[in-house]
């Protein structure tokens, strides 16, 4: 994303290699009438500076597209392969029932849900 200095929006994980090496999943065929639009929300998010191009990279993960009630499609992708090899927290989540009461009045969205538009 523009403007935004790359140390604070870039997060780097030390996977554990030996015990999980690199997976590159097998391409899954998407629907032919969601294609373009696919390709039209991946252009918008690297013209956004979201995505980059990345080349020969040793983990490969899907695309999960799913359409929304306005016929747009919202791109998600697969980490499960990604997410088994990442080291573990050391801490508990907290629980949802405290942290909505704790967020309740608060009328604040990050910098992520006002430029994606969730909510």
């Amino acid at each position: 994303m523009s403007g935004l200095d790359p140390s604070i929006v870039k997060h780097f994980l030390l996977l554990d290699t030996e015990k999980f090496p690199p997976i590159r999943q097998q391409l899954r065929r998407q629907r032919t009438s969601l294609l373009l639009r696919i390709k039209e929300e991946v252009v918008k998010q690297i013209n956004a500076g979201f995505l980059e191009v990345c080349n020969y990279s040793e983990w490969v993960a899907n695309i999960v597209p799913m359409e929304k009630n306005d016929g747009r499609v919202r791109v998600y992708v697969d980490y499960r392969d990604l997410n088994k090899a990442n080291p573990k927290d050391n801490f508990p989540l907290p629980h949802i029932d405290v942290l909505v009461d704790n967020t309740a009045r608060h009328a604040q969205f990050s910098f992520m849900d006002g430029f994606s538009g969730y909510n």
